[in-house]
């Protein structure tokens, strides 16, 4: 019965071939913020303290920031038509899965050993390069073509 749940939820999943989040990723999420008749792009960066509904149609993280000493938390359904990108900034090394004692720390002492991102890409790269590989290299080839002229 669980795989059947999994595999409906796969299905449903909004994003298909997202980025894994984990406790302790830095990030940069691009929300899409819509006031009277104008829309924009608004920045939110922090820290990710919580990932839930791993396996469900519509995984959430919780994203905190420090803002004038004051923490700001917010929860952010990943698959969310209004998030149009989520950045990872940095990966540090945690042992929790959930790092809500970071909201009783200060900002200095909630410092971790963070690992370089351009390792962190290197380790993902595969994963794109076999996503490539599926589609028709006629595709790729034509996608190239554009972007150069």
């Amino acid at each position: 019965m669980e795989k059947k749940i999994i595999e409906f939820n796969a299905s449903q999943r909004a994003v298909k071939n997202e980025q894994e989040f984990h406790s302790g990723d830095v990030v940069k999420v691009f929300l899409r913020i819509k006031e009277g008749a104008k829309e924009r792009t608004q920045l939110f960066e922090g820290l990710i303290i919580a990932v839930k509904g791993g396996q469900s149609s519509s995984p959430t993280i919780t994203v905190r920031k420090v803002t004038h000493d004051v923490g700001v938390e917010m929860i952010i359904p990943v698959g969310s038509k209004n998030v149009e990108k989520i950045e990872l900034v940095k990966r540090a090394k945690v042992r929790r899965a959930k790092l809500y004692y970071v909201r009783t720390l200060t900002t200095k002492q909630s410092r971790m050993k963070y690992k370089d991102v351009k390792d962190v890409n290197k380790k993902n790269k595969p994963k794109v390069e076999a996503v490539k590989a599926e589609v028709a290299p006629e595709k790729i080839e034509e996608k190239v073509d554009e972007t150069k002229a």
